[in-house]
């Protein structure tokens, strides 16, 4: 996998109905990085519902809230991925700077994608993978952290540095920053790339149903986890 700006998965709220446009080259944004969503702004099912592929959350196990969050669409308006949360709807300003806990898993559903063209039709970029899943997760984290003790007029130029950081990472599976947890998707265990930091963890696999997945949290140990299909999405309104 390349490490070019053009093969990340761009993001887009549920409620927009325009194509979403291709990420910028220098710095690309986390999933809604500037304004993260609040309990108060649940994205409607219609977005879920356009997808041809299936959604996957935490298995039945998990008897918290759930809660969905947003989808992201390409340039030909066809759903790329998505993302569902489990827990405590999370705050940029938690429980890193608060000191308040916070509890919650957010699963996100890459469909797998050979060929995906760019905002303007003229080109295409690289094909979806468990990286896509890596780098959305590792985004995502990110755009609910806030260092203890930094100003506000500081965090966008650390959400930057962090942002291609992530990506950088997500572009290295199999380096030492790393690891594997096999936890069970649909009943069957299945392998994930797994990492921690001082904001939570993130992980990253594919599943037998045509989607790579990944998943980040903070509160809420990812090894007790599993994940499965979601049969209604009225458990998650």
């Amino acid at each position: 996998m390349e490490t070019t700006s053009s093969s990340r998965v761009g993001t887009q709220p549920a409620e927009a109905q325009t194509p979403a446009p291709a990420p910028a080259a220098d710095h690309p944004q986390p999933p809604d990085a500037a304004a993260p969503p609040v309990p108060a702004a649940r994205r409607a099912a219609e977005g879920y519902l356009r997808a041809d592929f299936p959604w996957y959350g935490l298995d039945g196990a998990f008897t918290g809230p759930r809660w969905l969050m947003q989808v992201a669409a390409g340039a030909d308006g066809s759903v790329e991925h998505g993302s569902t949360g489990h827990g405590d709807e999370p705050s940029a300003r938690g429980e890193i700077a608060t000191g308040e806990k916070e509890r919650f898993a957010v699963v996100v559903t890459v469909a797998s994608n050979p060929l995906r063209r760019t905002a303007d039709g003229t080109g295409v970029l690289e094909a979806t993978s468990v990286s896509s899943a890596a780098w959305l997760a590792g985004s995502g984290l990110l755009a609910y952290s806030w260092p203890g003790q930094m100003d506000h007029s500081l965090r966008d130029d650390w959400l930057d540095q962090q942002t291609e950081a992530a990506w950088e990472l997500a572009d290295d599976l199999a380096g030492s920053d790393w690891s594997t947890l096999s936890l069970p998707v649909d009943g069957e265990p299945t392998p994930f790339h797994y990492r921690e930091s001082e904001f939570g963890w993130v992980l990253a696999g594919s599943t037998g149903s045509g989607v790579h997945l990944g998943a980040y949290g903070r509160g809420m140990s990812a090894y007790g986890l599993g994940f499965s299909v979601i049969g209604d999405l009225a458990a998650y309104e």
